[in-house]
């Protein structure tokens, strides 16, 4: 009977050399092939091995004769070394494919790249083919002054953005429906909207800017009704947590959707949507800015491409009648 030898309890953090040697035999469970694929002796796998046993402080394999198998600890371990190791491995071959290479780092919001930003890249990209773009899409708000991120689209009210963020549009809300669900399903007043399906984002409520973009703002506005009335509603509600969704959904006729007009501009110069209401836009108190970061501003290809940024943001402008920017 094999039996787990008695280790110390350790506090110091784990050292990492011996790391890809443990990810090696937890992929194989075979110390020679392990030792193969890393050009090393089978004795110097085992003794990384056994020193990083030594680190942890328990035993990471049960050797057999013929063959080893990971303990309850080496399959803790072994899931988390695989995932570092290969987010390791794909940085340094990002940091080797860029070196020399002109690039320009953005970030900005899953809905904003999905809608506007990337249907339009194809231009700037026949434009300007020697420079790569990296696009980091998270609702999450990045410390641009500890990234390497060139530049953040915003979406924000005037007082949430930096002294030196230029305002690339402002918003308004309408109501807008495919032109097939149109057909079956007439809207030309407001009390129209009765019989429909209102797309509405589902966190609307719970987060606090999003408020502006409710239905029951834009009823209270259009709708009023006197104490003794119902107020307006739907027939029934579709919930979605992102912008392109909501609009994916009016695209395939599934409702109609209070939209931000920035986004489905596109869509109604083509005719994919139709803007059924339209003396009933409401003004939103949010905009889009561009900010750029510190280093940014010295790369020309930075400069390259927020030329081009505001050069699309000025048709946007243009495409929701809006006067300024």
């Amino acid at each position: 009977m094999t039996t787990t030898p008695a280790y110390p309890l350790r506090t110091r953090p784990l050292p990492v050399g011996h790391l890809r040697t443990f990810d090696a035999v937890a992929r194989h469970l075979n110390f020679r092939i392990a030792a193969d694929e890393l050009a090393l002796t089978q004795s110097a796998v085992s003794r990384q091995i056994q020193a990083l046993e030594d680190d942890v402080g328990t035993a990471l394999f049960v050797r057999h004769t013929r063959s080893v198998a990971l303990t309850s600890a080496g399959v803790v371990l072994a899931r988390s070394v695989t995932a570092v190791l290969e987010r390791l491995d794909t940085s340094v071959r990002q940091i080797r494919q860029n070196l020399g290479r002109k690039s320009v780092s953005i970030t900005t919001w899953a809905s904003f790249a999905s809608v506007w930003l990337i249907p339009r890249l194809e231009a700037f990209q026949q434009a300007n083919p020697d420079i790569d773009i990296r696009i980091d899409a998270t609702d999450a708000r990045i410390d641009m002054a500890h990234t390497d991120i060139d530049l953040a689209l915003r979406y924000a009210k005037p007082d949430a953005v930096p002294a030196h963020a230029v305002r690339l549009f402002g918003e308004q809300l309408t109501v807008v429906a495919s032109p097939w669900l149109l057909q079956t399903q007439p809207l030309r007043t407001v009390s129209d909207l009765a019989q429909c399906t209102w797309i509405e984002a589902g966190d609307a409520y719970r987060t606090h800017h999003l408020q502006w973009l409710t239905w029951q703002r834009w009823v209270d506005t259009h709708a009023p009704r006197a104490a003794d009335e119902s107020p307006l509603s739907p027939k029934r509600w579709l919930y979605f947590n992102y912008a392109h969704q909501i609009l994916q959904s009016a695209l395939t006729g599934q409702g109609v959707a209070l939209a931000r007009m920035p986004l489905v501009a596109d869509s109604l110069l083509n005719g994919d949507l139709v803007e059924p209401l339209p003396g009933t836009r409401l003004d939103s108190p949010l905009a889009y800015w561009l900010v750029l970061g510190e280093q940014g501003t010295r790369r020309p290809e930075v400069v390259a491409f927020c030329d081009w940024l505001l050069a699309q943001a000025a048709q946007t402008r243009a495409a929701t009648g809006e006067q300024q920017a």
